[in-house]
């Protein structure tokens, strides 16, 4: 039996994640455990399930010399592994409260998605040139702060809703809005930025990014479908997003992210002949922009995606909430 990969899991027809974040419909009934084994397992991961690139992908000489470039990604792969870690653990919950199977059976499948992220960064480092038997250090060494500083009050918030408050929808909203509604924008720069310095960087940041369109979508059409059945649920959520800014306010992730920039930066320059004339984003060279430009277009694709998902989602009014001053 030929088996026929849907578009929005295709590697060459699905959209990039800002778009797809932003025009697809997918619905926790359409992504079920078979539409996982077949549309993912044997589409999205055919070929690149083990490392998250294709066999001969290049990882250049230049990114396993020591220097600026090697160690904004090590940066990068390391926090953001550590990251998926920390949601895997966390999706545990949102699996054992599901309210019924087609919500257990798509948390199911998103719990094995971030796994799965989690894995493919760390190996990458090892393609890098980090030793296997000094992995454990380095991620703790590139982590540990971060973990400090932004996993674990996103952690503890998370589980007081889904776990404490036995909350699904507001663990739903959470993770939608909240954690990968303010980070997918990111992961979209990954893959752009890495393109000529690293494809296997690149193609492990989109293979990723196709795993979060998904997430995205049908986690806003369960908060969509909830609001619609259950309209007394309204200002429940908008205290959880209120929660949630203010939590984004206190937080110092974009020290994290500058570190990391600003490393790029100066080893982007020092390998201006793999990147040549090569646009980020339509009509701007990579090599003309700076840290803090790459952070705020990041930032800006944050409101684009934040206007389109509570619109579909019929909080259009909550819009303020996330993008004015913390209430």
């Amino acid at each position: 039996m030929t088996i026929v990969t849907p578009a929005e899991a295709g590697w060459d027809t699905a959209p990039g994640l800002l778009d797809g974040a932003k025009s697809l419909t997918l619905t926790a009934e359409q992504c079920d455990l078979a539409y996982w084994f077949s549309a993912v397992a044997q589409g999205t991961l055919a070929g690149r399930a083990a490392t998250g690139h294709v066999e001969g992908c290049p990882t250049p000489e230049a990114m396993r010399q020591p220097g600026p470039l090697r160690d904004a990604l090590i940066l990068e792969l390391g926090q953001r592994s550590l990251a998926e870690d920390r949601a895997t653990r966390l999706l545990a919950h949102y699996v054992a409260n599901a309210p019924g199977i087609a919500e257990m059976e798509f948390y199911a499948t998103q719990l094995i998605d971030e796994a799965r992220h989690a894995q493919v960064f760390r190996h990458h480092l090892l393609e890098l040139g980090v030793p296997a038997d000094r992995l454990a250090a380095t991620l703790a060494e590139v982590s540990t702060d971060y973990r400090r500083d932004v996993l674990d009050p996103i952690e503890a918030y998370s589980l007081r809703v889904v776990r404490d408050e036995g909350d699904f929808i507001g663990g739903v909203a959470i993770f939608t809005i909240v954690i990968e509604g303010v980070l997918a924008p990111a992961a979209e720069l990954s893959e752009r930025k890495w393109d000529r310095l690293d494809p296997a960087a690149s193609e492990i940041a989109r293979g990723a990014a196709i795993d979060e369109i998904r997430h995205l979508t049908v986690g806003s059409s369960l908060i969509r479908e909830h609001l619609l059945r259950h309209p007394e649920y309204r200002p429940r959520l908008l205290e959880i997003m209120r929660d949630g800014r203010r939590l984004w306010d206190e937080l110092p992730d974009k020290k994290y992210v500058m570190q990391r920039e600003e490393l790029f930066q100066e080893g982007m320059h020092q390998h201006a002949d793999l990147i040549g004339d090569y646009e980020v984003w339509p009509g701007r060279r990579l090599l003309d922009t700076t840290p803090d430009e790459r952070y705020d277009t990041a930032d800006r694709w944050t409101e684009e995606m934040a206007v389109s998902r509570l619109e579909y989602m019929g909080l259009a009014d909550a819009l303020p909430i996330l993008m004015g001053p913390a209430q």
